[in-house]
């Protein structure tokens, strides 16, 4: 129970002022310190002159390194926090970095606000940097369609991964569980990437982040769903359309977004100046426009009301039937 409300009131914290500039530059982020654990494998594991095997090893051993890191480090944090509200409430604390929904809200209205004016290259512009923030494509190329398409990808996307597997996993086993979560979407991020570099050394690291997505990612697409206001066309679409996506998981909250809106998502792009033939999500919807945006980061906003909903029903749920929380 103790671990639902923590969450939830990280979640409070993060969606009123998120992690201020201030905060930043006298504590830093915890996430940084992790990335430099995961540079610092990088640098000593994955060296060009490495042989392709030797390099996953070194893949796996990194993820093995910083899962036990971070694990022993919230697992020590929370041995010596009071039981009782105090915890509950130091417990939010520690957890409220770890979550993004405010930065992701705020990255992804960036977007909307220079795109929503009239179609002039210092908006344009406006909007193209906006977007850089949160995409790798290059947004040179980006017209106005592309550019709201990005957004609301990666809006659809970091939804799961910032917010709602998070919360999961914070739910479920408080701390660690938050924490060890993070790191491997982290380490994801950093070293997931299906090229020369780290095609091999990244390869433990990208299928384990699929792994703990799982769920959340199928979560969120059917809260999205929910929301969309004929849940069961979404659903269906969701189902369809999903398996199209380049990834496991994140096909299924951009799906269940694009069916929310009557949009198509995902297709063809370029990345690094090749072109890719990937396939629409929900292709039977429209393009999406400046005002879409505006739209999804409305569902966006419910969606936090049901996942909070959802942690009290879980705290709830734990006090009715006395169900203890994980390890206590």
């Amino acid at each position: 129970m103790s671990f639902c409300l923590s969450m939830l009131f990280a979640l409070c914290l993060d969606r009123l002022i998120g992690w201020p500039d201030g905060l930043y530059q006298r504590l830093s982020h915890p996430v940084v310190g992790i990335g430099r654990l995961i540079s610092w494998c990088d640098a000593k594991l994955n060296r060009t002159t490495y042989a392709s095997q030797r390099r996953k090893i070194g893949g796996i051993i990194t993820v093995l390194i910083v899962i036990i890191a971070t694990g022993l480090a919230s697992i020590a944090v929370t041995a010596f926090l009071p039981s009782g509200v105090m915890g509950i409430i130091l417990t939010a604390l520690i957890a409220w970095p770890f979550l993004a929904a405010k930065s992701l809200y705020d990255h992804v209205l960036a977007v909307a606000k220079p795109l929503a004016k009239d179609d002039l290259k210092d908006e344009l512009g406006e909007a193209r940097r906006a977007v850089s923030m949160i995409v790798g494509r290059n947004p040179e190329q980006l017209d106005k369609t592309a550019i709201a398409r990005a957004s609301l990808e990666s809006l659809a996307e970091n939804t799961s991964d910032g917010v709602t597997a998070p919360l999961f996993w914070g739910s479920l086993f408080g701390l660690p569980g938050l924490v060890i979560y993070k790191a491997i979407n982290t380490m994801d991020s950093m070293i997931g990437y299906k090229n020369e570099k780290y095609q091999d050394f990244g390869w433990a690291a990208a299928r384990l982040d699929d792994l703990v997505n799982l769920i959340p990612a199928r979560l969120t697409g059917c809260i999205y769903a929910l929301l969309s206001g004929r849940p069961a066309y979404a659903m269906r679409v969701m189902i369809r359309d999903a398996a199209r996506h380049r990834s496991p998981n994140a096909g299924w909250p951009e799906t269940a977004l694009a069916a929310a809106l009557d949009i198509r998502l995902s297709g063809p792009r370029a990345y690094d100046g090749v072109m890719r033939d990937e396939a629409w999500l929900h292709p039977e919807g429209r393009d999406p426009e400046a005002q879409d945006i505006a739209a999804g980061l409305s569902r966006f906003t419910h969606l936090l009301w049901v996942v909070s909903g959802l942690m009290l029903l879980g705290a709830g749920l734990c006090l009715q039937f006395g169900i203890g929380t994980f390890g206590q």
